[in-house]
Protein backbone atom coordinates (compact mmCIF):
# COMPACT_ATOMS: atom_id res chain seq x y z
CA UNK A 1 0.00 0.00 0.00
CA UNK A 2 1.58 3.27 -0.90
CA UNK A 3 0.56 6.61 0.71
CA UNK A 4 1.13 10.36 -0.94
CA UNK A 5 -0.28 13.28 0.70
CA UNK A 6 -0.10 16.62 -1.03
CA UNK A 7 -1.80 19.91 -0.29
CA UNK A 8 -1.10 23.68 -1.17
CA UNK A 9 -1.84 25.90 1.65
CA UNK A 10 -3.97 27.95 1.09
CA UNK A 11 -6.02 30.92 2.55
CA UNK A 12 -10.11 29.68 3.23
CA UNK A 13 -12.75 32.41 1.76
CA UNK A 14 -15.73 30.67 3.84
CA UNK A 15 -16.92 33.78 5.62
CA UNK A 16 -18.43 35.82 2.75
CA UNK A 17 -21.59 35.16 4.04
CA UNK A 18 -21.39 34.21 7.82
CA UNK A 19 -20.88 38.11 7.90
CA UNK A 20 -24.15 39.05 7.26
CA UNK A 21 -25.54 36.57 9.66
CA UNK A 22 -23.36 38.07 12.20
CA UNK A 23 -23.63 41.72 11.12
CA UNK A 24 -26.89 41.73 10.23
CA UNK A 25 -28.82 38.98 12.49
CA UNK A 26 -30.14 36.08 12.09
CA UNK A 27 -33.70 37.41 11.58
CA UNK A 28 -32.84 39.85 9.25
CA UNK A 29 -34.78 40.58 6.10
CA UNK A 30 -33.42 37.70 3.78
CA UNK A 31 -33.13 40.26 0.84
CA UNK A 32 -30.69 42.47 2.65
CA UNK A 33 -28.40 39.23 3.88
CA UNK A 34 -25.93 39.83 1.25
CA UNK A 35 -22.65 41.08 0.63
CA UNK A 36 -24.83 44.43 -0.60
CA UNK A 37 -26.40 44.34 3.06
CA UNK A 38 -23.04 44.25 4.40
CA UNK A 39 -21.66 46.78 2.73
CA UNK A 40 -24.49 49.16 3.73
CA UNK A 41 -24.13 48.83 6.85
CA UNK A 42 -20.13 48.42 7.67
CA UNK A 43 -18.45 49.13 4.28
CA UNK A 44 -15.55 48.57 5.84
CA UNK A 45 -15.97 44.98 6.79
CA UNK A 46 -17.69 43.82 3.66
CA UNK A 47 -14.02 44.88 2.08
CA UNK A 48 -12.75 42.95 5.01
CA UNK A 49 -14.72 40.08 3.92
CA UNK A 50 -13.92 40.28 0.03
CA UNK A 51 -10.13 41.10 0.11
CA UNK A 52 -8.84 37.83 1.56
CA UNK A 53 -10.72 36.15 -1.17
CA UNK A 54 -9.03 38.59 -3.88
CA UNK A 55 -5.65 37.96 -2.34
CA UNK A 56 -5.96 34.11 -2.50
CA UNK A 57 -7.49 34.43 -5.93
CA UNK A 58 -4.40 36.28 -7.07
CA UNK A 59 -1.81 33.59 -5.76
CA UNK A 60 -3.54 31.14 -7.59
CA UNK A 61 -3.54 32.72 -10.62
CA UNK A 62 0.44 33.84 -10.15
CA UNK A 63 1.23 29.84 -9.59
CA UNK A 64 -0.70 28.52 -11.98
CA UNK A 65 -1.70 30.63 -14.45
CA UNK A 66 -5.15 31.50 -14.06
CA UNK A 67 -7.70 31.72 -11.14
CA UNK A 68 -10.26 29.19 -11.86
CA UNK A 69 -9.33 25.14 -11.73
CA UNK A 70 -5.58 26.30 -12.89
CA UNK A 71 -3.37 22.95 -14.05
CA UNK A 72 -0.66 23.83 -11.92
CA UNK A 73 -0.67 21.06 -9.71
CA UNK A 74 0.03 17.63 -11.75
CA UNK A 75 1.28 13.88 -10.67
CA UNK A 76 4.71 14.23 -9.05
CA UNK A 77 4.47 17.88 -8.43
CA UNK A 78 3.66 20.92 -10.23
CA UNK A 79 4.25 22.09 -13.92
CA UNK A 80 6.02 25.63 -13.50
CA UNK A 81 8.44 26.75 -10.01
CA UNK A 82 7.92 29.91 -8.77
CA UNK A 83 9.57 33.02 -9.93
CA UNK A 84 11.30 35.66 -8.04
CA UNK A 85 8.81 38.18 -9.98
CA UNK A 86 5.95 36.43 -8.25
CA UNK A 87 7.38 35.62 -4.80
CA UNK A 88 8.05 39.04 -4.32
CA UNK A 89 4.66 40.31 -5.66
CA UNK A 90 3.04 37.65 -3.06
CA UNK A 91 5.28 38.81 -0.28
CA UNK A 92 3.91 42.72 -1.02
CA UNK A 93 0.41 41.57 0.03
CA UNK A 94 0.80 39.77 2.77
CA UNK A 95 1.13 42.72 5.35
CA UNK A 96 -2.40 43.65 4.24
CA UNK A 97 -3.29 40.31 4.60
CA UNK A 98 -2.37 39.86 7.71
CA UNK A 99 -3.93 43.51 9.20
CA UNK A 100 -7.45 41.83 7.72
CA UNK A 101 -7.06 38.44 9.20
CA UNK A 102 -6.55 40.23 12.82
CA UNK A 103 -8.99 42.96 12.48
CA UNK A 104 -11.58 40.56 11.81
CA UNK A 105 -10.60 38.05 14.49
CA UNK A 106 -10.73 40.87 17.36
CA UNK A 107 -14.10 41.81 15.54
CA UNK A 108 -15.45 38.37 15.49
CA UNK A 109 -14.22 37.82 19.79
CA UNK A 110 -15.96 41.11 20.11
CA UNK A 111 -19.54 40.21 18.70
CA UNK A 112 -19.56 36.70 20.03
CA UNK A 113 -21.68 37.76 23.07
CA UNK A 114 -24.49 38.89 21.54
CA UNK A 115 -24.90 35.12 19.72
CA UNK A 116 -25.19 32.74 23.07
CA UNK A 117 -28.31 32.05 22.06
CA UNK A 118 -26.91 30.33 19.01
CA UNK A 119 -23.46 29.29 20.12
CA UNK A 120 -25.79 26.84 23.05
CA UNK A 121 -27.47 25.25 20.12
CA UNK A 122 -25.88 25.25 16.79
CA UNK A 123 -24.26 21.68 17.29
CA UNK A 124 -23.22 21.87 20.64
CA UNK A 125 -22.91 18.63 21.45
CA UNK A 126 -20.40 15.86 22.18
CA UNK A 127 -18.40 14.72 19.35
CA UNK A 128 -15.16 13.01 18.77
CA UNK A 129 -13.05 15.60 16.72
CA UNK A 130 -10.54 14.05 13.95
CA UNK A 131 -7.67 16.17 12.15
CA UNK A 132 -4.22 15.47 10.58
CA UNK A 133 -0.98 16.60 12.93
CA UNK A 134 2.77 16.75 13.19
CA UNK A 135 4.35 14.01 15.26
CA UNK A 136 5.23 16.66 17.81
CA UNK A 137 1.17 17.63 17.77
CA UNK A 138 1.30 20.55 15.81
CA UNK A 139 -1.05 21.74 13.44
CA UNK A 140 -0.46 20.45 9.47
CA UNK A 141 -2.26 20.28 5.80
CA UNK A 142 -0.76 17.26 5.08
CA UNK A 143 1.85 14.46 5.69
CA UNK A 144 1.10 13.81 9.33
CA UNK A 145 -1.08 11.35 11.01
CA UNK A 146 -4.61 11.05 12.10
CA UNK A 147 -5.32 12.05 15.60
CA UNK A 148 -8.95 11.84 17.41
CA UNK A 149 -9.40 13.46 20.66
CA UNK A 150 -12.94 12.90 22.60
CA UNK A 151 -15.44 15.66 24.04
CA UNK A 152 -13.25 16.44 26.92
CA UNK A 153 -10.33 17.19 24.86
CA UNK A 154 -8.23 13.97 25.56
CA UNK A 155 -6.19 12.70 23.10
CA UNK A 156 -8.47 8.72 22.35
CA UNK A 157 -5.96 7.77 19.20
CA UNK A 158 -2.75 8.86 17.93
CA UNK A 159 -0.68 8.54 14.67
CA UNK A 160 -3.06 6.47 12.80
CA UNK A 161 -2.33 5.70 9.45
CA UNK A 162 -3.89 7.21 7.01
CA UNK A 163 -3.27 4.40 4.49
CA UNK A 164 -5.02 2.16 6.83
CA UNK A 165 -8.11 4.50 7.47
CA UNK A 166 -10.24 1.10 6.89
CA UNK A 167 -9.44 -0.24 10.29
CA UNK A 168 -10.68 2.65 12.20
CA UNK A 169 -13.70 4.64 9.60
CA UNK A 170 -16.59 2.65 8.98
CA UNK A 171 -19.62 4.16 6.45
CA UNK A 172 -23.28 3.38 6.99
CA UNK A 173 -25.74 3.46 4.49
CA UNK A 174 -28.71 5.05 5.63
CA UNK A 175 -32.16 4.45 3.44
CA UNK A 176 -33.18 8.41 3.53
CA UNK A 177 -29.94 9.71 1.90
CA UNK A 178 -27.27 9.12 -0.76
CA UNK A 179 -24.54 10.69 1.26
CA UNK A 180 -22.88 7.72 3.71
CA UNK A 181 -22.50 8.28 7.49
CA UNK A 182 -18.38 7.84 8.60
CA UNK A 183 -18.02 6.84 12.28
CA UNK A 184 -14.92 5.77 14.19
CA UNK A 185 -15.27 2.41 14.24
CA UNK A 186 -14.19 1.95 17.63
CA UNK A 187 -17.21 3.72 19.26
CA UNK A 188 -19.17 1.89 17.23
CA UNK A 189 -22.53 3.28 15.39
CA UNK A 190 -23.69 6.02 15.89
CA UNK A 191 -21.54 6.53 18.99
CA UNK A 192 -18.35 6.99 16.92
CA UNK A 193 -19.65 10.44 15.25
CA UNK A 194 -17.19 12.85 14.78
CA UNK A 195 -16.19 15.89 13.32
CA UNK A 196 -13.61 17.65 11.39
CA UNK A 197 -12.46 20.85 9.91
CA UNK A 198 -11.24 24.38 11.18
CA UNK A 199 -13.06 23.58 14.68
CA UNK A 200 -11.56 20.19 14.57
CA UNK A 201 -7.95 21.26 13.54
CA UNK A 202 -8.26 23.45 16.51
CA UNK A 203 -9.29 20.76 19.25
CA UNK A 204 -6.55 18.54 17.94
CA UNK A 205 -3.77 20.43 17.22
CA UNK A 206 -1.16 21.27 20.65
CA UNK A 207 0.03 24.30 18.25
CA UNK A 208 0.13 26.12 14.90
CA UNK A 209 3.66 26.56 14.72
CA UNK A 210 3.62 30.52 14.11
CA UNK A 211 3.51 33.23 16.77
CA UNK A 212 -0.03 34.96 16.25
CA UNK A 213 -1.71 31.89 15.56
CA UNK A 214 -0.44 30.11 18.21
CA UNK A 215 -1.39 33.37 20.79
CA UNK A 216 -4.95 33.04 19.40
CA UNK A 217 -5.16 28.88 19.19
CA UNK A 218 -4.28 29.65 23.57
CA UNK A 219 -7.08 32.00 23.83
CA UNK A 220 -9.41 29.52 21.72
CA UNK A 221 -8.64 26.21 24.16
CA UNK A 222 -10.04 28.77 26.94
CA UNK A 223 -13.04 28.97 25.86
CA UNK A 224 -14.29 25.42 27.35
CA UNK A 225 -11.79 23.51 29.66
CA UNK A 226 -12.90 20.26 27.75
CA UNK A 227 -12.81 20.70 23.75
CA UNK A 228 -14.87 23.02 21.86
CA UNK A 229 -18.02 21.28 21.13
CA UNK A 230 -20.61 24.70 19.32
CA UNK A 231 -20.11 24.36 15.80
CA UNK A 232 -20.51 27.95 16.05
CA UNK A 233 -16.83 28.57 16.74
CA UNK A 234 -15.83 27.07 13.37
CA UNK A 235 -16.17 30.55 12.13
CA UNK A 236 -13.48 31.48 15.21
CA UNK A 237 -11.17 28.25 14.38
CA UNK A 238 -11.29 29.74 10.18
CA UNK A 239 -9.94 32.60 11.21
CA UNK A 240 -7.10 31.49 13.53
CA UNK A 241 -6.41 29.57 10.80
CA UNK A 242 -6.53 32.28 7.83
CA UNK A 243 -4.17 34.23 10.02
CA UNK A 244 -1.36 30.74 10.23
CA UNK A 245 -1.89 30.56 6.40
CA UNK A 246 -0.57 34.28 5.92
CA UNK A 247 2.36 33.72 8.50
CA UNK A 248 2.98 30.66 7.50
CA UNK A 249 3.04 31.45 3.33
CA UNK A 250 5.45 34.83 4.86
CA UNK A 251 7.87 31.88 6.25
CA UNK A 252 7.99 29.97 3.19
CA UNK A 253 7.78 32.49 0.65
CA UNK A 254 11.07 33.79 2.82
CA UNK A 255 13.05 30.64 2.42
CA UNK A 256 15.71 30.49 -0.56
CA UNK A 257 14.36 26.97 -1.61
CA UNK A 258 10.78 28.42 -2.69
CA UNK A 259 12.59 29.05 -5.62
CA UNK A 260 14.27 25.76 -6.75
CA UNK A 261 13.76 24.86 -9.96
CA UNK A 262 12.60 21.00 -8.88
CA UNK A 263 9.46 20.77 -8.24
CA UNK A 264 8.32 17.90 -9.85
CA UNK A 265 9.16 14.19 -10.06
CA UNK A 266 7.84 12.23 -13.04
CA UNK A 267 7.56 8.36 -13.09
CA UNK A 268 4.74 5.57 -14.36
CA UNK A 269 2.76 3.76 -12.61
CA UNK A 270 4.68 1.96 -10.19
CA UNK A 271 2.04 0.86 -7.47
CA UNK A 272 -1.74 -0.62 -8.02
CA UNK A 273 -2.95 0.84 -5.08
CA UNK A 274 -2.58 4.36 -3.11
CA UNK A 275 -4.44 6.33 -0.43
CA UNK A 276 -4.30 10.01 -0.22
CA UNK A 277 -4.87 12.16 2.89
CA UNK A 278 -4.84 15.88 3.84
CA UNK A 279 -6.61 18.70 5.53
CA UNK A 280 -8.42 20.66 3.16
CA UNK A 281 -10.24 23.94 3.96
CA UNK A 282 -13.44 21.92 4.96
CA UNK A 283 -11.99 19.14 6.74
CA UNK A 284 -9.78 15.62 6.26
CA UNK A 285 -10.11 14.27 3.09
CA UNK A 286 -9.22 10.95 1.88
CA UNK A 287 -9.07 9.64 -1.52
CA UNK A 288 -8.28 5.88 -1.96
CA UNK A 289 -7.60 4.50 -5.88
CA UNK A 290 -6.79 1.43 -7.34
CA UNK A 291 -5.32 1.43 -10.92
CA UNK A 292 -4.52 -1.34 -13.41
CA UNK A 293 -0.91 -1.50 -15.61
CA UNK A 294 -1.72 1.05 -18.07
CA UNK A 295 -2.67 3.49 -14.78
CA UNK A 296 -6.16 3.70 -15.39
CA UNK A 297 -7.91 3.90 -12.34
CA UNK A 298 -10.53 0.88 -11.99
CA UNK A 299 -11.53 1.55 -8.31
CA UNK A 300 -12.15 4.61 -5.93
CA UNK A 301 -13.61 5.38 -3.10
CA UNK A 302 -13.28 9.13 -1.60
CA UNK A 303 -14.51 10.58 2.36
CA UNK A 304 -14.53 14.23 1.73
CA UNK A 305 -15.24 16.39 4.50
CA UNK A 306 -18.88 17.01 4.10
CA UNK A 307 -19.19 13.38 4.51
CA UNK A 308 -16.76 12.99 7.55
CA UNK A 309 -19.25 15.66 9.01
CA UNK A 310 -22.27 14.07 7.55
CA UNK A 311 -24.28 12.67 10.98
CA UNK A 312 -22.98 15.50 13.14
CA UNK A 313 -24.87 17.98 10.64
CA UNK A 314 -28.03 16.00 10.98
CA UNK A 315 -27.60 16.12 14.60
CA UNK A 316 -26.83 20.03 14.83
CA UNK A 317 -29.87 20.49 12.68
CA UNK A 318 -32.27 18.31 15.05
CA UNK A 319 -30.76 20.54 18.09
CA UNK A 320 -31.65 23.27 16.48
CA UNK A 321 -35.03 22.20 15.00
CA UNK A 322 -36.04 21.89 18.81
CA UNK A 323 -34.75 24.67 20.00
CA UNK A 324 -35.86 27.36 17.42
CA UNK A 325 -38.49 25.87 15.76
CA UNK A 326 -41.81 26.99 17.89
CA UNK A 327 -45.36 27.15 16.75
CA UNK A 328 -47.27 25.75 13.47
CA UNK A 329 -45.33 28.30 11.07
CA UNK A 330 -41.69 28.39 9.48
CA UNK A 331 -40.24 31.84 9.54
CA UNK A 332 -37.46 33.64 7.17
CA UNK A 333 -35.61 33.57 10.78
CA UNK A 334 -35.73 29.36 11.15
CA UNK A 335 -34.36 28.92 7.90
CA UNK A 336 -31.36 31.33 7.72
CA UNK A 337 -30.31 29.78 11.32
CA UNK A 338 -30.55 26.26 9.28
CA UNK A 339 -28.49 27.28 6.36
CA UNK A 340 -26.00 29.02 8.97
CA UNK A 341 -25.60 25.63 11.12
CA UNK A 342 -24.91 24.16 7.64
CA UNK A 343 -22.61 27.16 6.81
CA UNK A 344 -20.50 26.94 9.65
CA UNK A 345 -19.06 23.77 7.95
CA UNK A 346 -18.51 25.08 5.26
CA UNK A 347 -19.87 22.10 2.63
CA UNK A 348 -20.38 24.62 -0.14
CA UNK A 349 -22.55 22.23 -1.93
CA UNK A 350 -23.39 24.78 -4.82
CA UNK A 351 -19.99 25.21 -5.83
CA UNK A 352 -18.53 21.39 -5.31
CA UNK A 353 -21.34 20.26 -7.75
CA UNK A 354 -21.38 23.23 -9.96
CA UNK A 355 -25.24 24.01 -9.24
CA UNK A 356 -26.49 27.12 -11.60
CA UNK A 357 -28.94 29.33 -10.67
CA UNK A 358 -31.06 28.21 -7.43
CA UNK A 359 -30.34 25.31 -5.08
CA UNK A 360 -33.31 25.81 -3.08
CA UNK A 361 -33.58 24.88 0.81
CA UNK A 362 -36.92 22.87 1.39
CA UNK A 363 -38.12 22.47 4.96
CA UNK A 364 -41.26 21.01 6.55
CA UNK A 365 -43.15 20.87 9.35
CA UNK A 366 -44.64 17.67 10.74
CA UNK A 367 -46.62 17.67 14.30
CA UNK A 368 -46.63 14.51 16.43
CA UNK A 369 -49.21 13.11 14.27
CA UNK A 370 -46.98 13.36 10.72
CA UNK A 371 -49.44 15.66 9.73
CA UNK A 372 -47.73 18.38 7.82
CA UNK A 373 -48.27 21.69 9.12
CA UNK A 374 -46.30 23.78 6.90
CA UNK A 375 -43.69 24.42 4.04
CA UNK A 376 -41.40 26.70 3.55
CA UNK A 377 -38.91 27.51 0.38
CA UNK A 378 -35.94 29.28 0.23
CA UNK A 379 -33.70 29.90 -3.01
CA UNK A 380 -30.13 29.23 -3.03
Amino acid sequence: MSTVATSVERVPDSDRWERADLLLGMDADPARSNIFGVYEKKPEIARDGIRPRQFGQQIIERLGGKRIHPAWVVPGGVSEPLTELNRDAILSAIPEALAIAERTLEWFKGITEGFREEIASFGNFPTLFMGIVKKDGGLTFYDGGIRIVNSAGEVTANGLDPADYQEYIGEKNESWTYLKSPYYMPEGYPDGIYRVGPLARMNVADRCGTPRADQELAEFHELQRTAVLSSFHYHHARLIEILYCVERMKQLLTDPEILSKHVRAVAGPNCEEGVGCCEAPRGTLMHHYKIDGQGLVRWANMIIATGHNNMAMNRGILQFAKHFVRGEKLTPGMLNRVEALIRAYDPCLSCSTHAFGEMPLIAELYNSAGELLDQARKPG
